[in-house]
């Protein structure tokens, strides 16, 4: 654990655990890299070393007034990756980390990938526009921006119930399952917080998918309440040649939570076929 220097000097904190070959993991808004713990303990006992990092404007990173968009989030993975000295690494990212994940192959490409992994991912664009007709209109992600602006504290919280599908019959979640996620939320900067909001909705990773020539895994809830299926691993599944989609009947946007099991047994045999 530590932190490094992103190239316009803020820190960017990550964990690094185990030994092995690398998995480095990219979180979701607004949470940051202790969402990823138990896969990071998982990997690490199954022979990996797993690494995630705090987004900047999150957790334990710098809170920067600029550079809360893909390109740098992007550039600071790149960053990571090379003071970390990894030569080939697998990428997995959920959600908003998804869209980093993209981003980071389409402008610094695959030498350094040994593959990746989208999980209840983002792109390739969010934004409902008259090329993207099944996407979330912009009045969803006003509302949003409205929500943290005015309260952000109770609108964490309350987010939690579709994005862990409180609301589904059957749903088993822990209160203090709630409580970790809104602790986490609550770490992230207001200006960060806002500024990912437009940087997940509004950013295009149409270009960036084209560029992966990895082995690439989607996997995604067919009852995302946050980020729907169609728009998202659909798609994107599409724009990658040679992917896999894996789509959990049922599945909600924390499938790492919800679905852990099954998601670690997906994420091993994926990594398992890389060696």
């Amino acid at each position: 654990m530590g932190f490094i220097k992103a190239k316009d000097g803020a820190d960017i904190y990550y964990k690094d655990w185990g030994n092995g070959p690398a998995v480095v993991l990219s979180h979701g808004w607004p949470l940051n890299a202790d969402s990823w713990d138990e896969q990071l303990v998982f990997l690490a006992d199954h022979g990996f070393r797993a690494i995630a990092h705090d987004r900047r404007g999150h957790g334990r990173s710098s809170q920067t007034w600029d550079g809360n968009e893909m390109n740098t989030y992007a550039d600071d993975l790149a960053a990571l990756v090379d003071q970390l000295q990894l030569e080939k690494a697998v990428h997995v990212g959920h959600s908003t980390g998804g869209g980093e994940v993209a981003r980071y192959i389409g402008r610094h490409g695959t030498d350094k990938v040994a593959g990746a992994v989208l999980l209840g991912a983002v792109p390739p664009l969010m934004l409902q526009t008259a090329d993207n007709p099944g996407g979330l209109p912009m009045e969803t992600f006003d509302a949003i921006r409205e929500g943290v602006s005015r309260d952000r504290s109770q609108f964490y919280y309350d987010l939690t119930v579709p994005f862990f599908g409180i609301n589904r019959e059957g749903a088993q979640i822990s209160e203090g399952i709630r409580r970790q996620f809104w602790l986490m939320s609550m770490q992230t900067g207001l200006k960060a917080a806002l500024d990912c909001i437009r940087a997940f909705s509004e950013t295009d990773f149409t270009e960036d998918l084209k560029r992966f020539d990895v082995p690439t895994l989607f996997v995604h809830g067919d009852d995302d309440q946050i980020v729907p299926i169609g728009a998202a691993a659909e798609a994107a599944h599409k724009l990658v040649n040679g992917s896999e989609l894996k789509v959990y009947k049922g599945g909600d946007h924390a499938l790492a939570v919800t679905h852990r099991d099954r998601f670690h047994e997906d994420l091993l045999k994926f990594l398992k076929g890389l060696q």
